[in-house]
This record gives structure tokens, sequence and C-alpha cells, in this order.
């Protein structure tokens, strides 16, 4: 089995992802806290969160079945060679263990806030219903041969195509908005922290190895960082060049008119139309 050809490096690999899974799993509180003191999830896409649950319970499946199963450890061994060490850390493990509860948590906010007139497309449903669907016919074909490394590597193209999905609504709904808030951006920059780290430390393991097996080998973990990278940045221009935040919009009491003009009107006019009739 592969080792630790240098001590300093297995320290620089531990403490670099540990950092990326700080840094990644506090991404996710400031978008939870952000409706908490709104009581509103209006400009969080919905789609967004379902796809992001999709993507978090593939990753935990391919992550925890790397991590704790003999039998897969072992194919893989079979494949990219015994020497080579295995590219899942414990706190890749953590991290996806904890993506699943706050996504978890955020989708119960949609359920008792005020959501607006949002609601989950048709189109998401029907992505989220074929990928399931995928994964459990694979499961059956899996299941005679023991075919658990491909299985898990099925998992883990569905996390990357799920990160490369789930951005796109919500980066669509700001374009369509021309406003970025009611989504945080604390998520953002932290979430690209975490991306960061995240190359650092699969860097760190290919170079005490000397081999690029790390990279190819859990192409899942490389995919995610590059997805991640490039569309935080995305969202980080979207934020602060082309719809900057001005003062008022931070007021918690003026955000949904800037995201649902329509909803206080019908509020009001509904209040109106409520004290009018009251009178007569």
């Amino acid at each position: 089995m592969g080792s630790w050809n240098s001590v300093g490096m297995e320290v620089a690999y531990q403490v670099l992802g540990w950092l990326a899974f700080v840094s990644w799993s506090i991404s996710f509180y400031p978008q939870a806290i952000l409706n908490f003191r709104r009581k509103s999830v209006v400009g969080l896409n919905f789609d967004f969160l379902v796809l992001n649950m999709t993507k978090h319970s593939s990753y935990l499946i391919y992550n925890a079945g790397l991590f704790f199963s003999r039998d897969i450890q072992r194919q893989y061994h079979e494949k990219y060679g015994y020497e080579q060490m295995i590219p899942v850390a414990p706190s890749d493990v953590a991290f996806s263990v904890h993506a699943v509860a706050l996504t978890a948590l955020t989708l119960c906010q949609v359920l008792i806030y005020d959501r607006g007139n949002q609601k989950v497309s048709k189109t998401c449903v029907a992505i989220t219903s074929i990928v399931w669907v995928s994964a459990l016919v694979c499961l059956i074909v899996a299941w005679p041969k023991h075919s658990w490394l491909w299985l898990i590597s099925v998992f883990n193209t569905i996390q990357v195509v799920m990160t490369a999905i789930k951005y796109i609504p919500q980066a669509f709904m700001n374009f369509r908005r021309k406003s970025t808030v009611g989504w945080s951006i604390g998520n953002i920059l932290l979430d690209l922290a975490g991306g960061l780290l995240n190359f650092a430390q699969m860097a760190v393991q290919s170079i005490d190895q000397g081999s690029w097996v790390n990279f190819y080998g859990n192409i899942g973990k490389t995919l995610l960082s590059l997805e991640v990278v490039v569309f935080d940045l995305l969202f980080i221009f979207q934020h602060y060049v082309l719809y900057p935040i001005r003062k008022e919009e931070h007021n918690p009491t003026n955000i949904e008119e800037q995201v649902d003009v329509s909803a206080p009107l019908m509020k009001s006019t509904d209040e109106s139309n409520a004290s009018h009739s009251a009178n007569v």
C-alpha cells in the first residue's frame, strides 16, 4: 500500500484538507443565516438547492465508499497500482456529511419561510428523477459482479455533473433580476477558498508521491474543485461588478422590495381591500 515519503508533506496534506473542510463547511452558514434573518428565501433559487442535495448525496456515497470499504480500496489498487494512496481523506468524508446536513436544513427553511412565488422547476424535477433512476439501474448492474469501484465512480460522475448544473439556475436568476440580493456572497467567497485549498491538498500528495494519479484517480474531486473556482469567480463578478448592491439594499426590510416587487404590492392591495371591507 502507498505511504507518505515525507512527514512534512503528510502534515501539510492533513492541514490543507481540514482547512478546506472548514472553509467549505462554513460556506453553508451565511445563506442559512441570511434566510433566518429575513425569514424569507426569496432570491435563493430552489433548483440550486435540489440539485445541490443530489450532488452532495452522491459525493458522500463516493467518499464514504472509497474511505471505509476494503473491497473498494482493493479494486482501486488493482486498477491504479498498490503503491498508490487512497485519494479520499477523512476531511472529505466529514465535509460530505456536513454538506448533506446543511443542505437539508436549508431545504427545511424553504418549507417554513416566505418563498414568494418561487418553486422548483419541472426541468429540475426531471433531471433529479433521471439521475436517481439511473443510479438505481447502475446499482442493479453492479451488484452481481460486485463492481463497487465502478458504481461509486458513477456517483462521482453524478456529483461532477450536478456541480456544473446546480450553479446555472442561480447565475441565470441573478442575470434575469440584475441583482444578487438574497444570494449570500459570503457563501461564494468561502466556497472559492475551499476549492483552492482542495487543489493545494491534492498537489501536496502528488508531489510527495511523485505521481499525478491522485488527480486522475479521483477525477471527480479534481473537476469539482475546478468547477467551484470557475462558477464562484462568475458569482463574484456578478455581485461586485455587474450588479453591485446599493447601501439601502443591505437593510433586510428593503430586500423583499428588491427581490420581488410584485409581492409587496399585492400584499398592500389585499390589506387595503380588507380594510375597506371592514369599514363598509
